[in-house]
């Protein structure tokens, strides 16, 4: 009987001692130097929109609330201390782009920001770069673009060539401005093109503010066209020519730390990485070298709901 109290208590014991050795260990590791992660990367990749879509297969794209959710988790982080936004962008809403640098500029008043350009970052992409403090773009990326788009098809000549007829029921004189069915009124072309040029306004605004540079400066360069990384550094789009390596050396200085980076990511669905696989066997189906050039002006054709940057 005393041997089986005895061979319990040392059971117990042993259990005991085994716990706090694991958790000893497992205080030792994340108590290391690496799990001391202080700065934060988000990706800024594709479309840049409000929200998904609503089609079969969404678009790969960014959405402004998961990376306004996401700045907000890096502020929470008291042990961030910069964070690089890592971006490979055409561009796309307005709204969503505005929405992104908006959160950027609030973050920036307690940590460092780097954007990084990659391939592209053009358009509302370039918006959301010039919010931040510094931007490193590679030598032969794109960038710029600085202009606003809202072009569709308009199909009214096909239909009266199949004897197809629009009806239009609709209440209010401007109810139906830019339906594919039919053409637009000079009235309403003038309309249309003036509150894209309160946009285009707005956009100019933001990147003098942004990159400290006059509007006259930047709306010189605002005639939509794009700029490779080496033009850019000459017309002070862009800080440094350079890769994400080049931003981390510049945060090493800046601040004088070691750089342990964390990864924000929103978890992909099942939808979003079928549409990733899909877009990668379209870049092997021919696409190639003139992807980035390519992409840019589908994004015009293609995506023309509602003004895009």
């Amino acid at each position: 009987m005393k041997n089986a109290k005895k061979c319990k208590f040392w059971c117990k014991a042993w259990f005991w001692i085994i716990v706090v050795i694991v958790m000893l260990i497992i205080l030792l590791i994340t108590s290391s130097p690496k799990s001391f992660q202080n700065v934060a990367l988000i990706h800024i990749d594709n479309l840049i929109l409000t929200k998904p879509s609503q089609d079969i297969m969404p678009y790969s794209a960014t959405y402004s609330n998961d990376v306004v959710k996401l700045i907000e988790d890096v502020s929470k982080n008291k042990n961030i201390k910069a964070i690089i936004f890592e971006i490979n962008s055409p561009g796309g809403s307005a709204v969503a782009s505005s929405e992104i640098a908006e959160a950027i500029k609030k973050l920036k008043k307690e940590k460092l920001t780097v954007a990084v350009i990659r391939e592209q970052g053009t358009s509302g992409a370039y918006w959301v770069a010039s919010s931040c403090d510094y931007i490193v773009a590679h030598p032969l990326s794109i960038t710029g673009s600085i202009g606003v788009t809202a072009s569709y098809l308009e199909i009214s000549g096909l239909l009266e060539r199949f004897n197809i007829t629009y009806e239009n029921l609709t209440t209010g004189k401007y109810k139906d401005v830019m339906s594919p069915f039919r053409e637009l009124t000079n009235e309403e072309r003038e309309m249309i093109l003036k509150k894209l040029g309160l946009i285009h306004e707005t956009f100019v605004k933001e990147v003098a503010k942004n990159r400290n540079l006059s509007e006259k400066q930047v709306e010189e360069l605002a005639n939509g066209m794009f700029y490779l990384g080496i033009e850019a550094k000459n017309l002070d789009l862009v800080d440094a020519l350079g890769t994400k390596e080049d931003a981390i050396d510049y945060i090493k200085k800046k601040l004088g730390i070691e750089v342990n980076i964390k990864e924000y990511k929103k978890p992909k669905s099942f939808l979003e990485r079928l549409s990733e696989i899909q877009s990668q066997a379209n870049f092997w189906l021919g696409r190639g070298i003139g992807a980035s050039l390519v992409d840019k002006n589908l994004v015009s054709s293609l995506n023309s709901i509602g003004p895009r940057t």
